[in-house]
């Protein structure tokens, strides 16, 4: 994964000290050459694979589709309208691409469309008006443009026409010669043929059309039609080759969802294609997608197929310090949910960990020392999300103990003061520290010792967290910590998306705009065994410093950028 991080050399996009006049005018590194051409291919892809929605249980299986659509291909067999054809069920042992999602079936275009043909290969008779004769640049656009048409056959002429070469609402077009590989969907009844460079498919089920118009602009069937395409000067994709693509067919519930979901992200691609650049908010959406199908993986597997295909994309996708801090982000979920490094047989689990500390706790109290409040057991409904098998969910108050110890700055003047200021929120890196005379401090502090967890409890201060390898005095508005497992894997919890939901959910509950005790030492934690803590906090160290690389190349870019800008000002200036 780090090598996949490294190859990657993102380029900032635009020029913000440039006045959007001139940035029209000159295109100033607008955006990547074919970058939203590979948005598009990734959000196609992600939507075929079944990794853009999720699955419901409750949908009804792609295989009822499939009987539906044999119902009615036997029924217009009955009444004459089409010929029985070969393909009378699912193409299921041929071999697949990819593993799709349980209740998806693969199946060949064959299986579901009951008409793929191709426009009449006699020359047509023309005529000055009529029915609109429809050739590859009336629909390379993706849509049917009747109103571009410059070409009419008689009436008489398309009545003859068998039924299947009368476009219907529902069916699509499919252009097989040229720019081949283009669908286009009937979406209302219109009257119309078209050239035998134009495919048409008509799906057994008309609600059928929408996902497969969409299936059929994937790499994954364009790579298929282009590959079986014949000739040499001019390449056509024979019918054979239509009929035989194999597409994958989720339940037709979950088409509408993924129908609609691309259609959400297709329309920011066409704004983003439209002003020439990524807008911050879209490029957010559009990132928290992508970068959701990481976090969203079920298995390290399945993690490192979508980091693969999500990294062909960083250099358009990591173009500014924000996308680089919610790749962090990302980091820390997949590192707090086992996907970042692999568990080993051979590791204590974590439940005997977390017996050695109630055991250690069980102890102290015995001994008459202040241990804190037991917190209770973890109930299986309230954990948000599966963690290994290896794993166990505990209690903040198990792991960590808040170690309070409020004293009067007046004796610690010389010794080092740290506040929420001092520190950078949500990466854990402390920016700057100052002794207690020059913070000017006058009310109790909390005095702190090295290995601790010093953490902002004050709104909107709540992920400021540092290890300190110091001692010195914090804030009142500060927690010290001690930790009873890894310290670093427990930075890494308190700063990841699972304990700050915990924690926005805390303060909705109280009316002080600080985070009290009862209500952290309550926070859940997902606990790895012990030998896995290290291999994680190891495996987020190498990550952060590639994150790091990454800003810093970002800052150089930018600084290259503005020397253009500059340049291109005075240029314009001057003119």
């Amino acid at each position: 994964m780090s090598a996949v991080l490294e190859a990657q050399e993102p380029t900032a996009r635009y020029l913000n000290s440039v006045q959007p006049a001139l940035v029209q005018q000159f295109g100033l590194l607008a955006t990547a050459s074919g970058g939203i051409v590979r948005l598009r291919e990734l959000v196609l892809a992600l939507a075929i694979e079944g990794k853009l929605v999720p699955q419901d249980p409750c949908d009804a299986h792609a295989g009822a589709l499939l009987a539906r659509v044999q119902a009615r291909r036997k029924q217009l067999v009955a009444e004459g309208t089409i010929k029985a054809g070969k393909s009378e069920g699912p193409s299921l042992h041929q071999d697949s691409p990819f593993v799709v999602p349980s209740g998806w079936e693969w199946i060949s275009a064959a299986d579901v469309c009951v008409v793929i043909t191709d426009g009449d290969h006699q020359a047509p008779p023309k005529a000055d008006s009529g029915v609109p004769f429809l050739v590859i640049g009336d629909v390379r656009d993706g849509a049917v443009g009747l109103g571009s048409a410059t070409r009419f056959v008689p009436r008489e002429y398309f009545d003859a026409l068998d039924w299947g070469k009368k476009p219907l609402q529902g069916d699509i077009l499919y252009t097989t010669v040229g720019s081949l590989g283009i669908p286009v969907p009937v979406v209302q009844q219109q009257v119309f043929c078209f050239q035998r460079h134009i495919a048409l498919l008509r799906p057994g089920l008309p609600e059928l059309q929408a996902y497969l118009t969409l299936a059929l602009q994937s790499r994954l069937a364009f790579d298929q039609a282009a590959s079986g395409a014949t000739g040499i000067a001019q390449k056509t994709v024979p019918l054979s080759v239509l009929r035989s693509l194999r597409l994958p067919l989720p339940p037709l519930a979950e088409q509408s969802r993924i129908v609609a979901r691309v259609d959400e992200l297709m329309r920011l691609c066409d704004a983003l294609e439209a002003k020439g650049r990524l807008e911050v908010e879209q490029h957010a959406r559009l990132l928290g997608t992508l970068l959701g199908t990481l976090t969203d993986s079920s298995t390290p597997e399945e993690l490192a197929a979508n980091w693969q295909r999500v990294a062909g994309h960083f250099d358009l996708l990591l173009d500014r310090p924000e996308a680089v801090d919610a790749l962090e982000q990302t980091i820390l979920q997949l590192a707090v949910r086992g996907l970042l490094v692999p568990q080993v047989s051979s590791d204590q689990p974590a439940s005997s960990l977390l017996e050695q500390i109630r055991t250690s706790g069980e102890q102290k109290k015995a001994q008459g020392k202040k241990v804190g409040a037991v917190a209770p057991d973890v109930q299986p409904n309230e954990v948000p999300f599966e963690v290994p098998e290896s794993w166990a969910w505990s209690r903040f108050g198990q792991v960590a103990e808040i170690a309070s110890n409020l004293v009067s700055p007046g004796v610690y003047g010389s010794e080092w003061q740290v506040a929420p200021d001092c520190i950078e929120k949500g990466t854990g890196r402390l920016l700057a520290k100052r002794t207690v005379a020059d913070a000017d401090v006058k009310s109790a502090n909390h005095r702190f010792h090295p290995g601790q967890i010093i953490y902002s409890k004050i709104r909107p201060s709540l992920s400021k967290a540092v290890i300190v390898d110091f001692a010195g005095l914090c804030s009142a508005d500060m927690y010290p910590i001690n930790s009873r497992i890894s310290t670093q894997y427990l930075l890494l919890v308190i700063l990841g998306r699972c304990f700050l939901d915990q924690v926005a959910a805390a303060e909705n509950r109280v009316k002080m705009p600080k985070l009290n005790q009862e209500a952290l030492t309550a926070f859940l934690v997902p606990v790895p065994p012990l030998a896995e803590q290290e291999r994680i906090v190891a495996r987020v160290a190498d990550l952060r410093r590639l994150c790091t690389d990454l800003r810093q190349r970002l800052s150089r870019s930018s600084a290259t950028q503005a020397s253009l800008a500059e340049a291109l000002i005075d240029y314009a200036l001057a003119a």
